[in-house]
């Protein structure tokens, strides 16, 4: 009989959660506007420049809200936990066995420091872009180019997530744990031995 372990709380499964939801709206709508051929399909640029920029203000908003009114000490741990780089972790992104990982392992602690990263970068560019159309003093060159290098390497980093969230026989079960909370303890000390050594 399988027997599971809890790997998240509800408030970072929320905050996964609002996130992608989040992420996934912006990524529609700002497609939409990125390129000619869905813009000119779609038409109302306008309205669908409110709609993407009041989504990316909204999101933002929740992500906040989730995070203040949420478990603020698991939120606080969470972060302690993602920004520990030990040894094992670059022994991990080298492919060098064996190297034991807490409860992220070493690419879920750049994946998560990136997201944060790009979502404050998103925040910025994206209210710079916004004002700039309204006066010329927020415009700047390189604004539209950060926006949307952002979105390609976002675009990577997506599909990579989703291939190992989805598809990757070895890591699919890790889905599980952001969406009911537990995973199988055999594969927690199989993918995370110090986490559950602890």
């Amino acid at each position: 009989m399988r027997r599971y372990v809890r790997r998240f709380s509800r408030t970072e499964r929320l905050l996964h959660w609002a996130n992608a939801i989040g992420f996934f709206a912006l990524l529609a709508t700002g497609l939409i506007l990125y390129l000619p051929s869905l813009a000119v399909l779609v038409g109302r640029r306008p309205l669908l420049q409110s709609l993407h920029f009041w989504s990316g203000i909204g999101w933002v908003c929740i992500l906040v809200a989730i995070a203040l009114l949420g478990d603020r000490r698991g939120i606080a741990r969470l972060a302690r936990e993602v920004d520990r780089f030990d040894r094992d972790d670059l022994r991990w992104l080298l492919g060098r066995k064996p190297a034991p990982q807490g409860r992220f392992n070493a690419g879920q602690k750049l994946n998560t420091a990136l997201t944060a990263a790009f979502t404050v970068l998103f925040l910025v560019s994206g209210l710079l872009l916004w004002f700039g159309e309204r006066d010329t003093r927020f415009r700047f060159a390189g604004t539209v180019v950060l926006h949307d290098g952002l979105m390609y390497v976002a675009l990577v980093l997506l599909v990579g997530h989703l291939y190992l969230a989805l598809i990757h026989p070895a890591t699919r079960h890790a889905l599980r744990g952001i969406t009911v909370g537990t995973v199988d303890e055999e594969w927690a000390a199989r993918h995370h031995a110090k986490w559950r050594s602890e």
